[in-house]
């Protein structure tokens, strides 16, 4: 059954040291699909900032939470219990107020609390170090440490399961979290902390939740000496920025930045099975995610046939307002974005053959939204703006290749390399291709396919790090070496 908030002071206030803070700037939540007001929140300053940081660092000094692993381990299922109850009403939320539609931002709840029970497995099973007797008497033994504070950055398409893929594991680890939300989220962002705020095995101050339209507190965390690491979701050109920052305290880094996921489909392919994919993955959370389908390379030999399938695909997709359970694609997050991307397929006009132009609704129920039907451009020097760059939007670029070599070049030919996939009846092609494509997750006839028990991350200019599967709350622990020798024994 659905519970429902019912102590979330309006306008939403931010949760730091265990209680509703009052301060900062009180500001609008816009709906993409309508342009209306949906509510108001407060947007945090240095002060909020601050005292969160204090909050995590006196929890993470002075309380038991960083040794007690079975602690970790059941406030975590305890706050994924608390997500799972109050998932359908987040969901409704994320959707009004991102414009994802509800159909994937109820997956991304029921996701939510799923990988958040991950991390409190891992917070029992994977803590475990070394010992070992390297020579008579000379004892060694390792043991993996909670890093500290943790400052984690999360971004506005998928807010909920990506600011919990990292601190998950970062709680799992014993360390404490500020969890800075985007605001374009803001009231879904207070009923995650709604959430938080109704477990009683969390400690105050062990996780912190602000929300801010700028970059104060995001700031202070990358420069604050009592921040320890920081996990940043966003773009590289972001992500450039923390890594050099963060330098001056030799932070820890983890950051999952920009995405130009190629899909490659070989002449053997069955395309009543990869069209569809295809357009799922450049109209999924409204091409508005890292691993949005936006290159197609296709072989010669089945071109034509390809090209032909997805003007008519595109040039039939349903939009809609985020809650119609007929749209195929919502809006943008807002109307600055379909400017944004509206001028960059206008670019691309005179060094490319447009085949669905696609464009900004300006006409009818869905022209007060931020709506922008799917564009669809063939190109094929690899230096071509809309090739070499994230986009972020419902625009999809067509390229030849010739033959596998040339395949595997233009994938590459990016500086990004978080994911891609492969279309082909040859699965020694499709393993061999993917071994040489330079991508963190390559996904085999199939497009979006994750699981929190397998690692995400990415190659060259997407990242650095992981996040989900085992390896995780390593990327929140110092190791730690002890060694004694043995007394000689008397003579």
């Amino acid at each position: 059954m659905t519970q429902h908030f019912t102590t979330t002071p309006d306008p939403r206030l931010n949760w730091i040291n265990g209680a509703w803070n009052g301060g900062g700037t009180v500001r609008e939540s816009i709906s993409p699909s309508t342009g209306e007001v949906l509510g108001t929140y407060t947007d945090i300053g240095a002060d909020e900032a601050r005292q969160a940081i204090d909050a995590a660092r006196t929890v993470f000094d002075t309380t038991a939470w960083s040794q007690d692993r079975g602690l970790r381990s059941r406030a975590l299922f305890e706050l994924a219990d608390r997500i799972e109850a109050h998932g359908p009403e987040i969901a409704r939320m994320l959707s009004r107020e991102g414009g994802k539609l509800l159909a994937q931002t109820q997956w991304e709840l029921q996701g939510s609390a799923e990988w958040l029970r991950y991390s409190a497995a891992t917070a029992m099973l994977q803590t475990a170090g070394r010992a070992l007797e390297s020579a008579p008497g000379v004892h060694f033994r390792s043991t993996p440490e909670p890093m500290g504070v943790v400052g984690v950055i999360s971004p506005w398409n998928s807010p909920i399961i990506l600011s919990i893929r990292a601190m998950g594991p970062a709680l799992a680890a014993g360390c404490t979290v500020v969890l800075k939300m985007p605001h374009q989220t803001a009231l879904t962002n207070a009923l995650f902390a709604e959430a938080v705020a109704a477990t009683k095995l969390l400690p105050p101050g062990a996780l912190n939740i602000i929300t801010e339209s700028g970059s104060i507190g995001a700031a202070m965390l990358v420069d604050s000496p009592d921040v320890n690491a920081i996990s940043y979701t966003g773009s590289t050109k972001v992500g450039r920025m923390i890594a050099e920052n963060g330098a001056k305290t030799l932070k820890r880094l983890n950051l999952e930045l920009g995405g130009k996921t190629p899909l490659v489909v070989f002449d053997d392919a069955d395309l009543s099975v990869v069209v569809p994919q295809i357009v799922t993955a450049l109209v999924v959370m409204n091409g508005q995610f890292c691993c949005t389908g936006s290159r197609v390379l296709v072989q010669r030999g089945i071109a034509d046939a390809l090209r032909a399938a997805l003007i008519e695909a595109y040039e039939n997709v349903r939009l809609g307002q985020s809650e119609d359970p007929d749209a195929q694609l919502g809006p943008l997050i807002d109307k600055a974005s379909v400017g944004r991307v509206d001028a960059l397929v206008a670019e691309a006009e005179s060094s490319a053959t447009i085949l669905v132009r696609g464009g900004p609704v300006t006409e009818g129920p869905l022209a007060s939204g931020a709506f922008y039907r799917p564009s669809l451009i063939e190109v094929q020097p690899l230096d071509s703006f809309i090739i070499q760059n994230e986009l972020f939007g419902p625009v999809q670029t067509l390229e030849l290749f010739e033959d596998e070599a040339d395949a595997i070049y233009r994938t590459n030919a990016t500086e990004f390399g978080l994911a891609a996939s492969i279309f082909t009846a040859d699965a020694a092609r499709a393993r061999r291709v993917g071994k040489a494509i330079q991508a963190g997750t390559i996904w085999m006839n199939c497009w979006g396919v994750i699981s929190e028990h397998f690692e995400e991350s990415g190659f060259k200019q997407s990242g650095m790090g992981v996040l989900c599967g085992p390896r995780a709350i390593e990327q929140f622990q110092e190791i730690k070496v002890y060694a004694s020798v043995d007394a000689a024994p008397a003579a």
